[in-house]
């Protein structure tokens, strides 16, 4: 790739981390909040890259790609080996050279990247995403649970909530009133049931998993739509074992704004009264 696209492109790729990590929240959707300070160094690297690559002086070459040589008598007999050596460097590559100054259609391609982080940012992980995987497993093995508040309706963790259903003995989510975030995700094998979904990252996008909670009593709203739901335990199974499922009996579904770190399982803000 000649000079000035590699300086083109390292600049560009300099900008858009720094415009994705430093001066707005796009990197959110790509990796989680401990990763910004890399990002950030990568940024400014990749900007120190480009200028250094802009004032660095190229190497001179003289003829053909070949050094200068001396004059004199000594020139002149090395001149015929010069075009004997071109001549048969041309035979070997089918009689003719290559011209490698030519930038290679596919180097083009590095530059959809760069630009794509200033100019367009791909949508977050969503429902598409987590209707197209299993949920995540809860780890098991807790037996051992503290009290819960007597906080009505309780704010929960969709894994917290999950966990509590079957794994704790005592079974002291029955009959009460909880308060659970995320976004909705279509159900495709119930008629009036939808996910209540949160997709949490261990590192990056490629390590998404989701987290569920089927939704019973009311009307999906548009898929990726973040709500909170208010709502108590759907009876199934046998409560504190994994034969209990994940589902919730909604009382009230209401509209919330996306939070800045969608990829976490954050406990939900109790509405103010």
């Amino acid at each position: 790739m000649k000079r000035p696209l590699q300086v083109t492109l390292l600049v560009l790729s300099g900008l858009g981390l720094l415009h994705a990590s430093l001066f707005t929240d796009l990197f959110l959707r790509y990796v989680k909040e401990g990763m910004r300070p890399l990002l950030i160094a990568s940024g400014v690297l990749l900007l120190l890259l480009g200028v250094a690559e802009a004032w660095a002086t190229p190497a001179k070459t003289h003829g053909a790609g070949h050094p200068e040589r001396g004059h004199g008598h000594e020139g002149d007999a090395q001149a015929p080996r010069d075009e004997a050596d071109a001549k048969e460097h041309d035979h070997d590559h089918g009689g003719h050279g290559h011209d490698h100054s030519t930038v290679p259609r596919v180097a083009w391609l590095l530059f959809l990247p760069a630009l794509s982080l200033l100019f367009y940012a791909p949508p977050a992980l969503g429902a598409y995403t987590a209707s197209r995987e299993a949920p995540k497993a809860v780890a098991s093995g807790q037996r051992h649970f503290d009290p819960l508040p007597a906080t009505s309706p309780l704010p929960m963790t969709l894994t917290d909530f999950t966990r509590r259903v079957q794994q704790d003995p005592s079974g002291a989510v029955r009959g009460r009133s909880v308060l659970l975030t995320g976004f909705v995700t279509p159900d495709k094998g119930g008629r009036d049931t939808w996910y209540l979904t949160r997709i949490i990252l261990s590192c990056c996008a490629a390590d998404a998993q989701s987290v569920k909670v089927r939704i019973h009593g009311t009307p999906a709203l548009p898929a990726n739509t973040w709500v909170s739901v208010t709502g108590a335990w759907h009876p199934g199974g046998t409560l504190g074992t994994a034969s209990a499922p994940a589902d919730l009996d909604a009382r009230a579904v209401r509209r919330i704004e996306r939070p800045i770190n969608g990829y976490t399982d954050d406990l939900p803000l109790v509405p103010s009264r």
